[in-house]
C-alpha cells in the first residue's frame, strides 16, 4: 500500500446514530480498505445530519445556464455541487442503507435527486443515457430486518445499482445485510466475510493499477 493514494467517499442513510447495524458493518468496510493509511482519504456524508431536496426553485437554478446563474441560484446548488464533487474525486464509494418500507430511506433518496446532474454526472446521447462517473468502484450495505435483498418487496438494491450504474458506476457489489429478524448473528458473520473478501479484491486491484502506472 506504500505510495498508493486513494480515496474513499463514505455515505451513511440510516437515520440511527447508535445501533446501527449499517454503521458498523460501514466502519469495519472503510477499515478494510485501509482507512488507517495515510495515504487513504476519507469522505464522510452522513445524511442523518441533514440534507435538501429537489423544490421548484432548484430544479429553475439548475437548468439555468452556469454563465447566467444568481447569486441565490448558485446557492441553491451548492450543497448538489459539494455531493458531486465528492463523488468525483473518490475512487472508491461505500454506501450503508438500511431498507425502510421496502425501500431506500428519504435521505438517501434526496441525495441521489442532489448527485443525478445532467452534463455533469450523467449525459444523453442519442436518447440514451451515458453515465460520466467513470473508474470507481462502490459497495453497498443493505440492512434490513424483515425485507428480503433480491425478492419482490425490494425496491432498494436493485434501485441504488440502477442509480450508480446511470451514473456511470458499473463496479458495485452489494453486501446483502437482510433477515436480521430471524437470524441477525448468521447475517451478521456472512456480511462480515464478505466485506474481507471483496475488501482484499478491491485492494489488489488498486495495486495493481498503480504498478501499471
Amino acid at each position: 500500500m506504500s505510495g498508493l493514494k486513494r480515496s474513499i467517499l463514505r455515505i451513511d442513510a440510516s437515520m440511527r446514530r447508535q445501533k446501527s447495524v449499517s454503521r458498523m458493518l460501514a466502519d469495519e468496510m472503510v477499515a478494510a480498505l485501509g482507512a488507517r493509511k495515510s495515504a487513504v482519504n476519507i469522505t464522510t456524508r452522513d445524511l442523518a445530519a441533514g440534507i435538501g431536496i429537489v423544490n421548484a426553485a432548484w430544479i429553475e437554478a439548475e437548468r439555468t445556464e452556469e454563465e447566467t446563474r444568481t447569486p441565490d441560484q448558485r446557492a441553491l446548488l451548492s450543497q448538489s455541487d459539494a455531493l458531486v464533487a465528492e463523488l468525483q474525486a473518490a475512487d472508491e464509494i461505500v454506501i450503508a442503507t438500511p431498507i425502510y418500507n421496502f425501500s431506500v430511506p428519504a435521505a438517501l433518496k434526496a441525495w441521489i435527486d442532489l448527485i443525478c446532474r445532467d452534463n455533469i454526472t450523467f449525459v444523453y446521447e442519442n436518447d440514451v443515457p451515458r453515465g460520466l462517473l467513470a473508474n470507481k468502484q462502490a459497495t453497498v450495505i443493505i440492512t434490513s430486518g424483515g425485507t428480503v435483498a433480491g425478492n419482490d418487496i425490494d425496491f432498494a438494491s436493485g434501485y441504488i445499482r440502477h442509480i450508480l450504474e446511470f451514473i456511470g458506476i458499473h463496479d458495485v457489489t452489494i453486501i446483502d445485510v437482510t433477515g436480521l429478524a430471524k437470524d441477525r448473528r448468521g447475517v451478521i458473520e456472512r456480511a462480515r466475510k464478505d466485506i474481507s473478501a471483496i475488501a482484499a479484491k478491491r485492494l489488489d486491484t488498486a495495486r495493481n493499477l498503480s504498478v501499471a502506472e
